[in-house]
């Protein structure tokens, strides 16, 4: 069975597809923090902040294991735009269902170890009362069943992007997370919980995961979703995904660890005021991150074809443009902080966050700044080294967190994330030592891959 070859596109094509994939990303980053930003002050006045600190901490729990059971996806894309390229349906078939039982063992590894520990991390919980406790342990186990729903969804949305249809899986997860928020709202305003929302966002997301499964049969086939253990198939996933799952702990790292030094020292209800402004500040460095992502390809595909002197030209611009919408997104929110805070949360919320907020903020600009770095290098085919750097910055960053947390409050957990940026900021210095000379042979990314194949 034989897969449609696609033909290369043209510069104008090329151009276009980059850009139409960029802003499917930024939709559909900006989709779920747009979406509990507005419904953020009805949530915390309806569920108190206790609830709501609590289902902060179980969606990072979530989100924390979810990023390591599809820390894989890359290879995913790798390999099944790779058959794709070649016509081979068979082999596309067998990557999609050997990425399910990676996913599915991964995602059930942890989905375990979290209801396990649900009630030892109830119980340890600071400045919770002894009803709440049953919630955050009923929150956590749900969960743990809501990641293994989402490790799937993730098989399928990289296997939609390995055939360069960014659309479906974009649309859909967009309506899966504002259908979630909604839910919330809607069952707050009923006088239910946090265990309530968190069954709704699991059945929604099983909804979604349907979906994806939908729109993967109709790109690649009638492919049998189901799990498949053939061994050369691991193998060869495995050989290149081991790297990206680290990345993907890194990112854990980054994302989830103040939350949850801040619920060990300090309970739900400061997580609760420190989550809504990191979910604020997050948005600079994500919008960025999103709509550069089309460098990574682009890159790629020109690094060993072009002259050097045209990547540096287009590495140059891509900095400029990075610096000045990194810039121009930060420096309103670390100045205005306590104007936007009065505005979206009330006078009395700004007054005790607001300088969480503008710390947050600024540490996001310098994440915002390394981005055209970090495609760059990840085009090269350098994970290695990305990879190490973000871990010696999470390092970093959780160490002072745990310092400075019980002395400074949710002020010094903010002011942890100030080391991890100027640190990333490094790999500018290997890129531009990277870029004098002609790099050496090596693995082509996955993207490129796609790009090149179709």
């Amino acid at each position: 069975m034989k897969l449609n070859r696609l033909l290369p596109p043209g510069r104008s094509t090329r151009g276009r597809r980059n850009v139409a994939n960029g802003a499917y990303a930024v939709a559909e980053y900006v989709s779920q923090p747009f979406a509990l930003l507005l419904s953020a002050p009805y949530l915390l006045r309806h569920m108190g902040a206790a609830q709501f600190g609590v289902w902060m901490l179980a969606s990072s729990a979530v989100s924390g294991g979810n990023a390591l059971s599809t820390g894989f996806g890359d290879a995913a894309i790798k390999y099944v735009a790779m058959y794709r390229g070649q016509g081979d349906a068979l082999g596309v078939g067998m990557v999609v269902r050997g990425m399910i039982a990676i996913n599915l063992a991964l995602s059930g590894l942890i989905a375990i170890a979290l209801w396990s520990l649900a009630p030892y991390a109830a119980h340890h919980m600071a400045h919770i009362d002894a009803t709440m406790r049953l919630a955050c342990q009923q929150s956590f186990r749900i969960g743990s069943l809501l990641l293994v729903v989402r490790s799937l969804d993730g098989v399928f949305a990289s296997t939609l992007r390995a055939f360069e249809r960014y659309g479906p899986p974009v649309r859909i997860s967009i309506c899966s997370r504002v259908a979630a928020v909604v839910a919330a709202i809607a069952l707050a305003a009923r006088g239910l919980g946090v265990v309530e929302i968190m069954a709704a966002t699991l059945s929604i997301s099983a909804l979604a995961a349907v979906a994806q499964g939908w729109a993967v049969r109709r790109a690649a086939g009638k492919i049998t979703l189901l799990p498949s253990l053939d061994s050369k198939t691991i193998a060869m996933i495995a050989g290149f995904g081991c790297f990206s799952w680290l990345q993907a702990l890194s990112a854990v790292i980054f994302g989830q660890a103040d939350r949850i030094v801040i619920g060990v020292f300090l309970g739900a209800p400061a997580v609760a005021v420190y989550a809504l402004c990191d979910q604020a500040a997050q948005s600079i460095h994500g919008v960025v991150a999103a709509g550069f992502h089309v460098l990574f390809p682009h890159l790629s595909a020109r690094i060993e074809t072009e002259p050097l002197a045209e990547v540096r030209h287009t590495l140059w611009t891509a900095f400029k443009w990075n610096a000045a919408l990194a810039g121009l997104l930060g420096v309103p929110v670390i100045v205005l902080s306590r104007a936007i805070l009065v505005l979206w949360m009330g006078r009395d919320f700004a007054q005790q966050a607001w300088p969480i907020l503008s710390i947050l903020a600024a540490s996001s600009v310098f994440f915002a700044m390394n981005v055209t770095a970090y495609y760059a290098l990840l085009a090269l085919g350098q994970i290695r080294l990305v990879m190490s750097v973000n871990l010696a910055a999470g390092a970093a960053m959780l160490l002072l967190m745990i310092l400075l947390t019980p002395h400074f409050g949710t002020v010094g957990t903010a002011c942890g994330w100030l080391i991890c940026g100027p640190v990333t900021c490094l790999l500018y210095i290997p890129m531009c030592r990277m870029f004098r000379k002609k790099p050496a042979p090596r693995v082509r990314s996955s993207i490129a891959g796609v790009l090149e194949n179709g």
